[in-house]
């Protein structure tokens, strides 16, 4: 497997921080050595925000920015006009977008802010993206992440946001 990098844009408030999170720790409850740390800039809801994650099947001593990811993330399509989150892509770099768009990499998409608000009531498309992601790549089990979600949510939140997991997986289609 080697190392995976994944590289998360979003806002501040649509929880890629805790995306990247949720699946470093379902990477490591399948035996997985993972990382996830944020980067922020203006620290404020709506500010651009960056999230980075790695996984891989051997320790990983890399401790700076994911600069040339194999996986982007981006929760909000704004940010294509605020910043470049393809910047660095590889030709082999797989997007994972909310909402459909159009770019020269393979592209998976979902209406993470529909079902989200379906779902939660509230725009926050971090679960629903995690669902993208594990369909985009299959990094990880839907079975782990339910596992993981245990550690960041309970009760009647958990129930919503791993339907909202599953239902995104469902819904996510290669562009």
């Amino acid at each position: 497997m080697g190392i995976l990098e994944f590289r998360f844009h979003g806002r501040g408030g649509q929880g890629m921080v805790t995306a990247a999170q949720v699946l470093a720790t379902a990477a490591i409850l399948e035996g997985k050595y993972a990382q996830a740390f944020p980067e922020f800039g203006p620290e404020r809801r709506g500010a651009p925000v960056k999230s980075y994650l790695r996984i891989s099947d051997k320790p990983i001593y890399i401790r700076e920015p994911v600069l040339h990811p194999d996986v982007v993330v981006v929760a909000d399509q704004s940010l294509f006009q605020a910043e470049n989150p393809l910047e660095g892509a590889k030709p082999t770099t797989i997007l994972v977008v909310n909402g459909v768009y159009k770019a020269p990499q393979k592209t998976y998409y979902v209406d993470a802010t529909s079902l989200a608000m379906k779902i939660l009531g509230r725009p926050i498309v971090n679960t629903a993206l995690i669902g993208a992601v594990v369909k985009a790549t299959g990094v990880v089990t839907l079975h782990s992440v339910a596992e993981a979600l245990k550690k960041y949510f309970t009760g009647r939140l958990y129930d919503l946001n791993i339907k909202l997991v599953e239902t995104a997986f469902q819904e996510t289609k290669e562009l």
